[in-house]
């Protein structure tokens, strides 16, 4: 079975160009042929400031968007963030969707599409490395920063330098031996939290 590689649009403001970006990289994916690439936005999901009365970890959901954000994670084997960098860290939204859930995100793997300015967006990545080990999210070193990256737009859609394919191939080819690495463990993991959903 072909590992499900979910590309995340971090960014929700009006105005965003996070999904030229994205769907560049989804499209990439689906050609480089290791991965099932699902594109997901989360603008799409449209979640409030986090809003469960209950810690993520019991899985005892309230709210509609939330269960369609965790039925959506949980379905996942890897994840690339297609992250702006906000005043040296990540979007909040990027952030409030992370802490929406906890189990979920459990042994997958996780690389990173960042943007911006002269950093490309690699401070935001770095923040977000370390909230994403505390959710046993494995987020590998290689990645794919693009700084001045309006350079590289024609009405939204990315016109990606030879680098940007380079480097994409190379994390995609990485995250994938991570992936089938943490297969079993995130088998077992599953199997668990629907065990814990049925005898609840």
């Amino acid at each position: 079975m072909t590992l499900k590689l979910h590309t995340i649009v971090a960014s929700t403001r009006p105005g965003r160009i996070g999904p030229g970006i994205a769907q560049w990289f989804n499209d990439f994916a689906a050609q480089h042929g290791k991965f099932d690439p699902v594109l997901v936005d989360l603008a799409e999901f449209n979640l409030p400031i986090f809003d469960e009365p209950e810690h993520p970890r019991l899985r005892n959901y309230r709210h509609a968007h939330t269960k369609a954000w965790s039925e959506s994670v949980a379905s996942a084997d890897a994840f690339v963030f297609v992250t702006p960098e906000y005043n040296y860290g990540p979007p909040p939204s990027l952030l409030n969707a992370l802490n929406y859930l906890a189990l979920e995100w459990g042994y997958t793997p996780a690389g990173f599409v960042s943007y911006g300015g002269i950093s490309g967006g690699l401070r935001a990545v770095q923040v977000t490395k370390q909230i994403l080990t505390t959710f046993k999210v494995m987020p590998i070193p290689e990645g794919v920063p693009m700084p001045m990256v309006f350079q590289n737009l024609d009405n939204g859609r990315l016109k990606p330098a030879d680098i940007h394919k380079t480097s994409a191939a190379t994390m995609l080819d990485e995250l994938h031996r991570w992936a089938e690495s943490l297969k079993a463990l995130r088998t077992q993991h599953k199997a668990s939290l629907e065990r814990k959903a049925q005898a609840a």
